[in-house]
């Protein structure tokens, strides 16, 4: 166990929401590693469960649990539910968002409408407001659940996922870039609320990952890299695609008294995407 006084996690309680997927499950099993008690939620049980055992397996202590993070009345009941379980949460990570395929055009920029081609006028408000309201207020519902308990103590972390999209839109996703630009907003807007009782409020955005999710998006089936792959890399100055673990330096920073002068930041981690121009 890591132990160094500046970013000693052990003890702490986290709740981590988006726990199945691939990012947040890294990160999930990175505190675990350093002592803290996990609580694993997710939408598909098994997914968070697996997550879960190999946490366990490794000496750590997690627990899985069912929730919606859209469903304000399953978050409370979860949130008894850790308290019983682990204790009390000081650290929120929230991981749960994603995209909609119906709010996600076909084309990067419109030249004319075409029978069978998904264009901006062709995305259907419900897909716009699924987006959306997975990305922030699947952020918003879970500091408000969580949060009501983390103000008492003082020294309590929240951390939002963002994404690249939300400083300067990725094309053809409007709608999850609109959201994340949300999330960032949300970040420093509590990030001021709450700097009184000493609660942080940051947000971390990731570049680009290869992962199992996004590979039939990056990769050709013979291996190859698609043209977006290649349009991406040729934007990243490292050259390369992140793996999941290179987020944590950055998580365990955030969450601990290394960063207790911080709150309101957005980090990118992301191979210098974000800063290069593009010449």
């Amino acid at each position: 166990m890591i132990t160094d006084p500046l970013f000693d996690l052990s003890g702490k309680i986290a709740v981590v929401t988006g726990a199945g997927g691939v990012l947040c499950s890294e990160m999930a099993r990175a505190l675990a590693h350093r002592g803290v008690k996990v609580a694993l939620l997710g939408r598909t049980l098994e997914h968070v469960e697996e997550v879960s055992r190999k946490i366990l397996e490794d000496g750590g202590v997690a627990k899985a649990y069912q929730c919606n993070v859209l469903q304000e009345d399953q978050l409370l009941l979860v949130r008894q539910q850790i308290r019983q379980d682990l204790g009390s949460c000081d650290i929120l990570i929230n991981g749960a968002g994603g995209n909609h395929p119906d709010a996600t055009t076909e084309t990067p920029v419109f030249e004319s409408q075409q029978e069978g081609l998904r264009t901006f006028f062709d995305l259907p408000i419900e897909a716009f407001q699924y987006t959306f309201n997975l990305n922030f207020i699947g952020t918003l519902l879970p500091i408000k659940v969580f949060a009501s308990e983390m103000v008492t103590k003082q020294q309590s972390v929240v951390l939002n996922v963002s994404s690249m999209s939300a400083f300067n839109p990725l094309t053809k996703v409007p709608a999850y870039s609109g959201a994340k630009a949300a999330v960032n907003n949300l970040t420093q807007w509590l990030a001021t609320h709450f700097a009184p009782v000493n609660m942080r409020v940051n947000a971390i955005a990731p570049g680009f990952f290869l992962t199992k999710q996004n590979q039939k998006l990056l990769t050709e089936e013979n291996g190859d890299f698609t043209p977006r792959a290649k349009q991406i890399l040729s934007n990243t100055p490292m050259k390369k695609f992140g793996k999941p673990e290179d987020l944590i330096g950055t998580v365990i920073w955030l969450c601990s008294d290394a960063s207790q002068f911080v709150t309101g930041v957005v980090v990118p981690v992301d191979g210098g995407f974000n800063a290069y121009g593009g010449v």
